[in-house]
Formats: C-alpha cells, structure tokens, sequence
C-alpha cells in the first residue's frame, strides 16, 4: 500500500497562526533549520489510483492541491473514496467542509464521534445540506474491508478527555490498522494517545508502520512557555519524553518504521537541529513532515 501524509502537525499547524513560540519565530525567520507543516492527516491507498483519508484537516484543500494523485481525472471527480475519523476535533474533522462540492461523501466514524458532528458541532447537519452523507459506523475490534484490496479495524485509545461539545459524555477517540489484504503487511494510525494500555499495544503486534502522537516533547511544556495551564496528558496526548513517555515505551518494540505525527507547534523535535530530535531519531524515530510518502 501507498501511504501520504498529507499534514504532520497538531491543531493549529506549524507555524501557529498566534503564536511566537521559539519554534514558531525559528520557522518564520529562518533562524533555525525546520519546516513548515499543516495540520494532521493521512492518505491511504493499495493502487495510488484511490484513496482513502484519515481525518480531513482545515488544511485539506492545500493538502491535496500539493499531492497530483489526488487530483481529479475528469471534469468533476475525484480519486477520494472514503474518510476515517479518529475523533471529533475540529482539526481533524473541518475539512469535510471543503469536501462539500462531491454529490456523497463516506464517513467512517464511531457512533459518539458521529453524533457529536451532528448534535454538537452541527459539521455533519451542515455538511449534509451540500452533499449526501453516508456513515458508516466504527465498531472497535471489527475488520472492514474498504474494497480495492484494503481493510481497517479500529481499537480504542482511551482517554479522560471530556468532550468539548457538551454531549456530557468523554470523547471516543480510536486509532486505524489498516491492512493490505494482498501483502497482509499493516501500518497503525494513531495521532491522539493520552496513554498506551496493553490493549493498544497488542494491535501494534506485527505492524510494519507506526505513525504515532507526537504531540508535545514533556508533559509540562505548554505551562513551561506559559502558554497554557494543562499538561499534555490532560489534553489527551502521552508525551514523548520521560520514563513513562511514548519514546521510552514504544522505541524498543521490533517495527520497521516507527514515525511521529501531529506535532505541536510548541514541540522542539520540529527544529532540526534541536537535542530532542536527535533523541529521537537516535532511539529509531522519524518525525513525520507533510508529502512524507511510504510504501508498506
């Protein structure tokens, strides 16, 4: 299978819009070797003729401008087939809205997330009053077959995160083994962990490609810039440093390729030159920029 990622950054993008953090004055002034990066999503196909979205960024429309084989090969088409939704975020839910012009548009999605873009942030209600949606309901656990060789099963990533919408309820948040059913060989997809359970470890068994949270270097980093008074943990992303982080947790595991993805603005391992990339990388790591291409 044929992998793109079309944005590696978290919400917000990189440089953030508002913000002036070290990271984000190095990529605009140049002072420092990095680049810039849109917001977190994936595309996914067995024959680079269709493909298939994991989450639809506000940057969507920038994505697949940059990316031809996501280009229409006729006068109003398009090679897109369906989108897999890890959650309800804005970040990677708002890019349906540039989807609106296509006469249907297949959502996968859980029943929480599904109801949250309807009852909560009204995407879906919106969305539905240009182009026909139809969802198809994630189920943790079962195998679904996407058709052109390709298969998915999504496993929960649980978290504490209430949901922002107001539905009273915590946010459903799932990661993606996708497979190609003619190889058997699989990467994982999971931009959001507040933690890694034995259950989410156990669906990384046997993967060629892991493109996993790589949202803030320590937990305490947005309080440390004094941007923000919550931890990383508390926003639902396991940070990449320390004894219990993801690098400590994931780097010994035996996977071909193991690639951080949605990177906050505010986390070093963006500057190519910094310490914590080279921790990184030194531990077996990529970080994921956008056009990254993978063939599993």
């Amino acid at each position: 299978m044929w992998v793109r990622v079309l944005g590696a950054a978290a919400g917000g993008g990189f440089p953030q819009w508002n913000c002036r953090c070290p990271q984000c004055r190095a990529v605009r002034d140049g002072s420092r070797p990095c680049r810039p990066r849109t917001q977190s999503s994936l595309a996914v196909s067995a024959d680079h003729r269709r493909w298939f979205l994991v989450n639809a960024s506000p940057d969507l429309r920038t994505q697949i401008e940059s990316f031809p084989a996501l280009h229409p090969t006729g006068l109003r088409n398009s090679p897109l087939q369906a989108v897999l939704l890890t959650d309800a975020e804005l970040d990677h839910t708002l890019g349906l809205l540039l989807l609106r012009e296509a006469e249907s548009i297949e959502v996968h999605a859980t029943g929480t997330v599904h109801e949250v873009l309807c009852r909560g942030t009204g995407l879906l209600r919106a969305l539905g009053a240009y182009a026909r949606v139809e969802w198809r309901p994630v189920v943790t656990g079962r195998e679904v077959a996407l058709g052109n060789g390709l298969s998915y099963r999504a496993f929960e990533a649980p978290t504490d995160k209430r949901a922002r919408f107001g539905l009273g309820r915590k946010e459903s948040v799932v990661g993606y083994r996708i497979t190609d059913e003619r190889t058997r060989r699989s990467l994982v997809y999971l931009p959001g962990a507040q933690r890694l359970t034995a259950g989410m470890r156990a669906q990384l068994e046997g993967c060629a490609c892991l493109l996993f949270d790589g949202t803030c270097w320590r937990d305490d980093e947005l309080i440390r810039l004094g941007i923000a008074g919550k931890r990383s943990t508390e926003m639902g992303h396991l940070p990449i440093s320390g004894r219990d982080g993801s690098l400590a947790r994931l780097a010994p595991l035996p996977i071909e390729r193991k690639i951080y993805v949605h990177i906050n603005n505010t986390n070093p391992i963006l500057l190519d030159d910094s310490p914590e990339r080279r921790i990184v990388e030194e531990h077996g790591f990529e970080v994921a920029e956008d056009g990254l291409e993978l063939e599993i």
